[in-house]
């Protein structure tokens, strides 16, 4: 018997958009909207979170708050994180599409473990109305998962379980142990945590490197080592028990988990 039952995939800098591009120059034009000039490292730093609480994280952050209020002349409060991610939903509705290709190996390693009897289910901070522009494109690429349960499906999302809860209930699978989830991001390895399913980090796809496939190509491979060490441990501190380049590697981590006799 199989010990797994399913994998539970995150998708930006996990299944598609290698280095998490889409949503992190969003953040940044989103809050340019409205006169704040916010740096990539703090638009991609809460990464992985409901987008609502991800720009609640970039706002009430001691700089941003900071210059918030000398712009505006008051401290942010939940009306101003409300009209931020106002305009930041349709602007990332607009562009994510253009950032859905697949990280290479996502589609031939879902094959795979679909040929092992697995599973495939899929979690988000990105709200439906985002994710119903990228379904399309991931699926004219051969990838379409079992299911999917964005950020505002539900009452409460990462870091969370009840993403991962809902995953469990579309795809008929427990116990929790039996469920793999796979993320490039903290909150997104803390709903795996929360859940109690083995968890799995992907290091040099995800948004801690923050690269493109031809930027990492280009670099050392003592360069290389460096970023995936450094997004290794932060992963690690997150709670992953594993953790992987991209996607690409995950069958074969699965199988040396539980090697068919």
């Amino acid at each position: 018997m199989n010990r797994f039952k399913a994998v539970v995939f995150d998708w930006a800098g996990t299944t598609i958009d290698f280095g998490s591009f889409a949503p992190m120059g969003v953040f940044v034009e989103a809050f340019r909207h409205f006169e704040i000039e916010a740096t990539i490292a703090e638009a991609r730093a809460p990464m992985g979170a409901p987008k609502r609480d991800h720009i609640k994280a970039m706002i009430t952050a001691p700089r941003l708050a900071a210059e918030w209020a000398r712009v505006h002349g008051a401290a942010p409060t939940e009306a101003d994180i409300d009209r931020v991610y106002e305009v930041f939903v349709p602007m990332n509705e607009k562009v994510v599409a253009d950032y859905a290709t697949l990280v290479p190996g996502a589609r031939e390693a879902v094959d795979r473990l679909r040929g092992m009897g697995l599973r495939i289910g899929s979690t988000t901070g990105y709200t439906r109305s985002i994710m119903e522009n990228v379904f399309p494109v991931a699926a004219a690429q051969g990838y379409a998962p079992d299911c999917c349960v964005c950020s505002d499906d539900l009452p409460e999302g990462r870091p969370g379980p009840l993403q991962m809860y809902q995953c469990f209930i579309d795809l008929r699978v427990w116990p929790a142990a039996a469920v793999v989830k796979v993320d490039d991001t903290p909150p997104g390895i803390a709903e795996g945590v929360n859940a109690g399913c083995l968890t799995v980090g992907v290091a040099l796809s995800g948004n801690i490197v923050g690269r493109t496939p031809q930027e990492l190509a280009a670099l050392s491979a003592d360069e290389r080592q460096t970023l995936r060490m450094g997004a290794t441990e932060v992963l690690r501190a997150a709670g992953a028990q594993h953790v992987i380049d991209t996607v690409a590697d995950l069958p074969e981590l699965l199988m040396q988990l539980h090697p068919r006799s």
